[in-house]
């Protein structure tokens, strides 16, 4: 297996983005841990902050540079703190589809695939990127020493926040005869994501062309000049073109420092959570704990949500990938009724200038004083690609794509802005 360099960190850098984003909830109360990739970010000047018990860089330069970065050229992230879980048995395309709401039975090997898991109550727990392979192919990547004999092989990767959870959730449903096993192999993982135009075209003179991968197919890394071995797949939380590169702890800062090197003439900047956050809010990527919170933590969320808002199922993300109706799943039955009606997580985007729209700010119909309450937002920010306009999710009831509301974005201030379908840019 691969080995953990994980280290407790001294202490933290506190930011007011902890302040301003929910993104960055659970901060730990003892030290947080250090990804293999720490003194990496020290020395590029990472501002360091504790996130779901990590410590890792909010950014390195600023925000809106890192992004721009990302979306005209390339970014860099560390995203270790994610989990990593290998799952294998001759039926665990079958079981994983009884449990999730996307069917993996028609997967051909080497694709992805994205899912929620729910509960009974149809909630969800959370979503997660996975990948069906072959027990071939994944002891070819050195993810782990274990083989089972041909037998079928998923990869997925776990909210950072959520990796215990996860856990206990899929152990409750395991076959009981052993036919699927679960291995978790976060803590020996490092994971990079290479987003952007122009990551093709680093991963290339990094890794090599047999290292670049399609969007949402997975392979073992092939051989390659730096020798390392892992997993890579064209998946990432950007909406760029780009892939995330899974490789044992000990391969992760030589690789760091080799992408950063090769892609320097081509633009590529390190990232940090900040640029992270802004940069899927522009394509309405949904964000565990903030976007949807599984009542079964116990949990509420930082901003000033009504109880249980964000008790949320696949239905009212309105997410339209990763979800089939054709196929039984735990928690089907309320999907199926929210799909007949309800609220939905729209997007919104401000049509004038005020303040910035932040999670927990309500969304009425109109500027009076009597204005119907329709919803509230759940992600919002100036978009750094749109000249810093207002941009939000939302769930909303009774609007239509087009329809124009207000957001109480101040006690004072309401701004203007229309509703409609994400990506936003």
């Amino acid at each position: 297996m691969w080995d953990n360099p994980l280290k407790g960190a001294r202490k933290l850098c506190p930011h007011n983005f902890l302040h301003r984003s929910t993104s960055l909830r659970g901060v730990s109360e003892g030290p947080p841990m250090r990804t293999a990739l720490h003194q990496s970010h020290l020395d590029a000047g990472g501002k360091m902050v504790d996130f779901h018990g990590f410590e890792l860089p909010i950014w390195y330069s600023s925000i809106p540079e890192e992004h721009l970065a990302t979306r005209n050229a390339a970014g860099l992230f560390d995203v270790s703190h994610m989990g990593f879980f290998r799952f294998s048995g001759k039926g665990v395309r079958s079981w994983l589809s009884s449990i999730a709401t996307q069917e993996y039975l028609n997967f051909a090997s080497g694709r992805c695939g994205y899912t929620h898991f729910l509960d009974e109550n149809g909630h969800i727990i959370d979503d997660m990127i996975f990948v069906v392979t072959s027990d071939a192919e994944i002891h070819a990547s050195g993810c782990s020493s274990w083989q089972d004999s041909g037998a079928s092989v998923v990869l997925g990767v776990p909210n950072a926040s959520m990796v215990g959870a996860m856990w206990e959730h899929f152990h409750k449903y395991l076959p009981a005869d052993g036919s699927v096993t679960i291995e978790n192999l976060s803590d020996e993982t490092s994971i990079l994501a290479l987003q952007g135009p122009n990551s093709p075209a680093i991963l290339a003179d990094v890794l090599g062309e047999e290292n670049v991968i399609a969007r949402f197919k997975g392979q073992a890394i092939r051989s390659n000049d730096l020798g390392i071995s892992g997993w890579i797949q064209g998946t990432g939380y950007t909406g760029e073109a780009g892939v995330e590169i899974f490789v044992p702890n000990r391969d992760a800062p030589g690789l760091w420092s080799a992408l950063l090197g090769a892609g320097a003439p081509s633009g590529i900047v390190p990232v940090g959570l900040g640029a992270r956050d802004t940069l899927r809010l522009e394509k309405g990527y949904l964000l565990s704990g903030q976007d949807f919170l599984w009542p079964g933590l116990g949990t509420e969320p930082d901003a000033a949500l009504p109880v249980g808002f964000l008790a949320r199922d696949s239905a009212e993300t309105a997410v339209p990938y990763g979800l089939d109706t054709e196929h039984d799943f735990i928690g089907r039955e309320r999907v199926l009724t929210s799909l007949e009606s309800g609220p939905r997580w729209d997007g919104l985007i401000c049509l004038e200038r005020g303040p910035s729209p932040r999670p927990g700010h309500a969304v009425l119909s109109s500027e009076a004083d009597d204005a119907e309450s329709l919803g509230y937002v759940t992600s919002g920010g100036p978009s750094p690609s749109l000249e810093r306009k207002g941009i939000a999710m939302a769930y909303l009831e009774g609007v239509e794509q087009g329809q124009e509301v207000w957001i109480q974005a101040s006690p004072r201030r309401r701004v203007r802005a229309q509703v409609c379908r994400p990506p936003f840019v």
